[in-house]
């Protein structure tokens, strides 16, 4: 008797380490606030590029910015700057280094007013439930919606960076907000 194949989406191709961030981690709800704080920052460094390309840099990022300690990365100065300028494990883009470093303050400042978390200030754009969406392989997703349209304003007011409403979009369906599954991949809601 042959085992029948693994259906999954297509985005993935046959990237081993794609395959494993989408059998495991994409679409997966996540809650835990400094693992927000790392995704945005990951999704943020995305633009311009492929998530392959950050995907197999997302150790050196770690690695790079202290594990994700928000709150030594938003003390960063001059030198830490310079210092991740030169680190051949993450994008040396002087703006998206800023950004992290201003997105940590900027999620510090979330913490200090109240919300209660970061986890709280992002999924009460979805009522706090993953929002089911019913694709097929081959079938365009969109690149943005009104949610995140409206999430990428309030990130935005909030004093984040490269959080416009297309990284955004990414960054829910990694998170877990939206389930942007195919509808045959293993891996949908059903």
């Amino acid at each position: 008797m042959s085992k029948r194949p693994i259906i999954r989406c297509s985005w993935p191709g046959n990237d081993e380490r794609m395959i494993q961030y989408h059998d495991t981690i994409w679409g997966t709800p996540e809650h835990d606030d400094r693992k927000l704080y790392a995704k945005l920052v990951l999704d943020g460094a995305q633009a311009g590029l492929s998530w392959k390309t950050i995907l197999h840099r997302s150790e050196g990022y770690r690695k790079a910015f202290d594990d994700w300690n928000v709150e030594r990365i938003a003390r960063y100065g001059p030198k830490d700057v310079a210092r991740l300028l030169t680190d051949e494990g993450i994008i040396r883009n002087r703006a998206k280094v800023a950004s992290a470093i201003n997105n940590a303050q900027a999620w510090l400042r979330i913490m200090d007013r109240g919300h209660g978390s970061f986890d709280d200030f992002l999924w009460k754009h979805v009522d706090h439930k993953t929002l089911v969406n019913h694709w097929t392989n081959g079938k365009p997703v969109p690149a943005s919606t009104p949610i995140s349209d409206a999430l990428s304003k309030d990130l935005k007011k909030a004093g984040f960076s490269f959080v416009g409403s297309t990284i955004i979009y990414a960054f829910m369906q990694a998170i877990g907000m939206v389930d942007d599954h195919a509808e045959e991949c293993f891996r949908k809601a059903r």
